[in-house]
């Protein structure tokens, strides 16, 4: 797919967004350059943080890298049901990355969202260019930073565009999850499906992937060992 389509594609998502009814929790205070740092993106109408998928994913992801400090960082945006502002997440995001990336620049960066959250990472790893409200585009030098990519209940794989197709620069990196009912990523009918991934078994399958790739990337993100 070509850049500018499949940028489209990112921001037409957020037209089948729904909400999701799950509580969030506050993100932890990161330390000063960890090695390892979650940017996460929570999903409709949480509360201000990572949400309860972001931190079920980050404390599954903790035993698993032993030994290695890890800090979250919580996408502000309003997560609203005004789903253009998905936007404004990606700008959020897209900053704190390249701000990251400049001041420790041996952190790992793992990208995540969930749901709209999932919107957010969409425009972030697609978007070659500013346009539709997306002012933050990110350069390439900040590619080999970003270890992994998770996103859950993302509403592009419904229209066939799963994240893993989708970005040219990050889609080796990505794992794309999607409950097999959950009407927002896919053709099913349970809305159940979709607001309970935090005790979904593919939080533990995310973990996984991103553990493997954090440790694959070797002694710092630039993928030197």
């Amino acid at each position: 797919m070509r850049p500018g389509r499949a940028f489209r594609a990112g921001l037409l998502t957020v037209a089948v967004l729904g909400a999701s009814m799950s509580v969030g929790s506050q993100a932890t205070a990161a330390p000063e350059c960890p090695d390892v740092e979650v940017v996460f993106a929570r999903g409709t109408d949480e509360p201000a943080g990572i949400g309860q998928v972001g931190r079920a994913f980050v404390n599954t992801l903790k035993p698993m890298l032993k030994g290695l400090s890890i800090g979250t960082y919580a996408v502000e945006y309003p997560a609203s049901f005004d789903f253009l502002e998905a936007a404004a997440g990606a700008n959020d995001m897209s900053r704190r990355i390249k701000s990251t990336v400049a001041d420790c620049p041996d952190t790992k960066l793992v990208l995540g969202g969930y749901s709209q959250g999932a919107a957010v990472v969409d425009i972030v790893t697609t978007a070659p260019m500013a346009g539709f409200g997306y002012t933050e585009p990110l350069p390439r030098a900040v590619v080999p930073h970003v270890a992994a990519v998770v996103v859950f209940g993302n509403p592009s794989a419904r229209l066939g565009q799963p994240l893993t197709r989708m970005s040219p620069d990050f889609g080796a990196k990505t794992a794309d999850l999607c409950n097999k009912a959950d009407p927002i990523c896919s053709l099913g009918r349970d809305w159940n499906s979709h607001i309970t991934y935090q005790k979904s078994p593919l939080v533990k399958t995310a973990a996984e992937w991103v553990a493997k790739l954090v440790h694959a990337t070797g002694t710092d993100s630039t993928g030197s060992s």
